[in-house]
């Protein structure tokens, strides 16, 4: 009698409009009876009953069921639940619905699990259980850390995420309600658990996360495609999954379907950055970030906590910095690039063009910096007291300057004698020729590259002073001197022919009368330092370009007065 009622209901089941998922055709389906969802007396599990026989009866009953699915048998909660929300999604999610609410009747926590309707009494359970213990299994009735249920996943819905497939091409386990709404049974069948946590599917690469999500630019980033795995020397950074490499966790190196970290977007931690470190620490990755954001100058990402969103204005938000205003880790990858493009870890990052436009993605480096260093009115004072004040490094760079670094477009100097070879008068430079970690292989070391931390203040390669009265030196003056010969600066008459007199003599630091980044209406980055250079005893702060290495200075500097001084 049992075989034929365990015949009957699974027809009922499979055959039903209303769950297609609770019992599907596998290939090589694993049987409930040696699964956790067997929760009779036979069950593997640690959570069963003292003496139940039949394993179907904590779900289904062939006699006076509820009308909502077929043949259910357990109460429901009548819970009110705290749906997943976000300031990104597109899907209206409301409370849990059709399948979803069924798997809630345990899952929840709410209804003991011996509650069915077949029975006049509570089915006990070993050791006096009640319901599902605490643990992954047991979502409670706060479902914001849980991926979305109970939501009509629709072409419009594909359309106006961007980032969906459209449900009409689903292909593989990964199936809707009759009412197009995605459920639990959508990416879990209860009944079949060969792929472990009762998937639909092998999640292995995240196949079971791509039926539905399409990230751009996924297929080929790291994340997606690296073969990195853990060192073994700081705890496991993927404790909830049973892979190996960041390729097989794809998705989840960063993201929990279930009881995740931070509510919005399913990270795995709640600090944005931790999501990042588990990896980036050295863990995972070759380089140590982390170490990183322990020097004295650095982007500030610990400053903040739970500010970032991608919904946010990307210039003027409230001020902060964390990895994901600067990297992308759906896009990101491994891959060089030279001056002025930007590279592989900035793919798909968005930023401010030349023009002053919003850009995604970014083609240039300097587009990414621009975001939070030009137009946008937080970025505080500038650290040099300048004659020209500009804060805003898009208009420092500007190819209509009378000079500049050569950042957004070829340098204006007929002739710089001091430059060290590769560099050349048609060289570009990246803002992180300059602002760079100290420790990295552009500075001769093995650390990471980028600015995210720097033994010199602001964020600087090198070091760089910027008060006078220091004696000259190679290691003062580095960060110049990497592309400029110190000889040539100092003994050179094809430049500047007081150099030395200045810089060696009057101490006289190389900020106090240039402008690294650019002057509007001044030629050789000239826009002094007012701390040290004040007016002339005619009134008059003033350099003037005669050309052909030659120009005038009105000014007052160190004790001496230049009014003028020509060369």
């Amino acid at each position: 009698m049992k075989g034929f009622f365990r015949q009957f209901l699974y027809a009922a089941l499979y055959w039903s409009p209303l769950v297609p998922l609770l019992i599907a055709p596998r290939g090589h389906a694993e049987s409930i009876v040696n699964s956790k969802h067997n929760l009779s007396a036979s069950g593997p599990g640690t959570v069963k009953a003292v003496g139940e026989s039949e394993i179907c009866v904590f779900c289904h009953t062939p006699h006076n069921s509820t009308p909502e699915a077929p043949l259910w048998n357990r109460f429901s909660s009548g819970a009110t639940y705290l749906p997943y929300r976000s300031t990104t999604a597109k899907a209206v999610i409301g409370q849990p619905t059709g399948a979803s609410k069924l798997c809630l009747s345990c899952h929840d926590g709410t209804i003991a699990l011996g509650m069915v309707r077949s029975r006049p009494s509570p089915i006990p359970f070993q050791g006096g259980a009640a319901t599902l213990p605490s643990g992954a299994s047991r979502l409670g009735t706060d479902l914001a850390d849980d991926h979305p249920v109970s939501f009509v996943y629709d072409a419009a819905l594909a359309s106006a995420n961007g980032q969906l497939k459209n449900p009409a091409t689903l292909i593989g386990a990964v199936r809707l309600d009759q009412n197009n709404q995605l459920q639990c049974t959508s990416c879990h069948d209860p009944h079949d658990n060969q792929y472990g946590k009762f998937l639909a599917q092998m999640n292995l690469a995240s196949g079971l996360c791509l039926n539905c999500h399409n990230e751009n630019y996924w297929t080929d980033s790291a994340h997606a495609t690296a073969t990195k795995t853990w060192n073994g020397n700081a705890p496991n950074p993927w404790p909830h999954t049973p892979e190996t490499t960041v390729r097989n966790n794809a998705c989840e190196n960063c993201h929990r379907p279930h009881s995740a970290g931070t509510k919005q977007r399913l990270l795995n931690f709640l600090e944005e950055e931790a999501n990042c470190y588990s990896c980036h620490n050295g863990n995972v990755a070759v380089k140590n970030i982390e170490r990183e954001f322990n020097k004295a100058s650095l982007h500030p990402i610990l400053n903040t906590a739970q500010v970032h969103d991608p919904s946010e204005d990307p210039v003027n938000a409230a001020r902060h910095v964390e990895c994901l205003d600067c990297h992308n880790p759906h896009a990101a990858k491994k891959q060089t690039a030279v001056a002025p493009n930007a590279s592989g870890p900035l793919t798909g990052v968005r930023g401010v063009n030349a023009s002053g436009n919003l850009v995604k993605p970014i083609a240039y480096e300097y587009e990414l910096c621009f975001r939070c260093h030009a137009d946008s009115t937080a970025k505080g004072p500038a650290r040099v007291t300048r004659q020209y004040v500009q804060t805003n490094t898009r208009l420092e760079f500007a190819a209509g300057n009378s000079s500049y670094h050569p950042v957004i477009a070829n340098g204006k100097s007929s002739a710089v004698p001091s430059l060290i070879a590769p560099w050349t008068m048609t060289s570009r430079v990246y803002c992180t020729d300059c602002h760079n970690n100290n420790t990295g292989p552009k500075a001769g070391g093995t650390g990471p590259n980028g600015p995210h931390g720097s033994a010199y203040i602001p964020l600087l390669e090198r070091r760089l002073e910027w008060t006078d009265y220091q004696p000259e030196s190679s290691a003062i003056y580095a960060l110049c001197y990497k592309c400029h010969s110190r000889s040539v600066v100092l003994t050179s008459l094809q430049s500047f022919r007081y150099h030395a007199k200045h810089v060696l003599e009057r101490q006289v630091a190389c900020t106090t009368c240039h402008d690294a980044h650019g002057v509007a209406n001044k030629t050789r980055l000239i826009n002094f330092n007012t701390t040290y250079v004040t007016v002339s005893s005619a009134h008059r702060l003033e350099f003037i370009d005669q050309g052909n290495g030659h120009g005038s200075c009105y000014l007052s500097c160190h004790g001496q007065d230049h009014n003028p001084k020509s060369y």
